[in-house]
């Protein structure tokens, strides 16, 4: 229970309905912990009315909230994905995925109409601890989704092709009505797989991972329902020369950033904090991997400042050869024009997937065409919403009293707020705060 002298100076919180995507069903905070914070902290809340979120507004009328059409009412207002521009009023605090902080452009006008309104933003992807690492993430739930969905990918894309493997049953994420049915059909594919082998012309099957976060745990744990094989990424280019390889085994790679760069000067030697405090020094070496791979997963962090990956010059020399092993990308990460640089623009949950054809640098939706298929949702999480959403509210609801207790009228130095959440607020009365100064030249 809240001690007698805490004050709330914010009582009334808002949860605004999704409205950038039209599968976009997650929610920050689920029933269960609006139910909590209202019997231990005596808050309020009013739930915008939703016909799509995950939990019906019945579920939220039940834990005690109030349901609304219009969030004008709350001085605090929680949303997942971008707030269109009309949303905003002034002087109020709103903590959602801006996507503001590599200065992308399309959402700079989102982040003047907050200066103008002198709005507070408190952005869930640098709520962080001492050591600068995430507390609040979907990431494990981009990961989950993401693999099912590349599994599925690869079946659908292999029948294309004329190869019939047990891939056909997968379906996509959504499709299914929890985490542990997808697991299920999974563990089933996986054990056909090692009863009966895999068809000849793709072996040895191998899954690629790039990096090894929570998104790559959580495709890495759809991947270990399969009959897997760990090895080193210096064992690839010699897997293929090994005779009589089982077909009922799958051969696993995770790419730590050792493997993906080296040092443009060739007497340099790889260090991990230098090739992160200057990433300008180094260049790919991850092509020498690809032709080896049959699906690679794209997990890892990228940002303009680091090499991309996967480019089309490469793709292009790739194809010329012939059809390569490789036939899925799996772009988790999910970056246009990043480093995986043939995905042109993160997809939608009902059109998922496209065929990149290195050699006219044209795409076509779905999964016929010549090329490579690339799967890169945007937003991954909101194939398993239920899932996701919990986990995510799990964390959250412990700063929402801090939250809402603040009185943001006081100086950025003087504001009293939990400290990983100060960590995460961009803007103050409409002004870059100290750590994001950075981001005025984006403007």
């Amino acid at each position: 229970m809240p001690s007698k002298t805490t004050i709330i100076m914010n009582n009334l919180i808002g949860i605004r309905h999704e409205d950038k995507y039209v599968m976009e069903r997650r929610v920050p905070l689920a029933p269960l912990h609006i139910k909590n914070l209202i019997n231990n902290y005596h808050l309020s809340f009013n739930v915008q009315s939703s016909p799509k979120r995950i939990f019906p507004d019945k579920e939220f009328e039940i834990a005690g909230a109030k349901i609304v059409n219009d969030l004008s009412d709350c001085s605090i207002i929680f949303g997942v994905k971008e707030i269109p521009l009309s949303f905003f009023e002034m002087e109020k605090t709103y903590m959602f995925f801006s996507h503001v902080i590599k200065g992308q452009s399309y959402n700079m006008p989102m982040l003047k109409k907050m200066m103008e309104l002198k709005c507070n933003l408190i952005d869930y992807e640098k709520v962080l601890n001492d050591t600068g690492q995430r507390l609040i993430f979907f990431g494990r739930f981009a990961g989950l989704a993401g693999m099912i969905n590349s599994l599925w990918s690869l079946g659908q894309r292999l029948t294309y092709l004329g190869i019939n493997t047990p891939f056909e049953r997968i379906q996509q994420s959504h499709k299914y009505h929890s985490l542990e049915e997808a697991r299920q059909v999974i563990s089933e594919v996986g054990q056909e797989i090692a009863e009966n082998g895999l068809p000849a012309e793709l072996t040895p099957l191998v899954i690629g991972f790039t990096g090894y976060g929570n998104v790559s745990n959580g495709a890495q744990e759809i991947a270990s329902l399969l009959p897997l094989k760990e090895i080193n990424a210096n064992e690839l280019a010699s897997l293929e020369e090994r005779k009589n390889l089982p077909g009922n085994v799958i051969y696993k790679v995770v790419f730590r950033e050792e493997h993906i760069v080296e040092p443009i000067e060739s007497n340099d030697q790889f260090e991990l904090l230098d090739y992160y405090q200057y990433p300008e020094k180094y260049k790919s070496q991850f092509e020498q991997y690809i032709p080896h791979l049959t699906v690679l997963m794209n997990c890892m962090y990228w940002d303009d400042r680091y090499p991309k990956i996967v480019t089309k010059d490469y793709l292009r020399k790739l194809y010329s050869s012939g059809e390569p092993r490789i036939k899925v990308i799996g772009d988790i990460t999910c970056d246009p024009d990043g480093s995986i640089e043939c995905t042109y623009k993160g997809t939608e949950i009902e059109d998922p997937v496209f065929v990149y054809n290195p050699f006219t640098e044209e795409i076509t939706m779905g999964f016929k065409g010549d090329g490579i298929l690339d799967m890169a949702v945007d937003i991954l999480p909101s194939e398993l919403p239920r899932e996701s959403s919990i986990a995510f509210g799990d964390v959250l609801w412990k700063y929402i009293k801090g939250i809402a207790a603040a009185d943001y009228d006081r100086p950025f130095e003087e504001l009293d707020i939990p400290g990983p959440i100060k960590k995460a607020l961009i803007l103050h009365k409409g002004e870059l705060t100290p750590e994001f100064k950075y981001i005025k030249e984006y403007l």
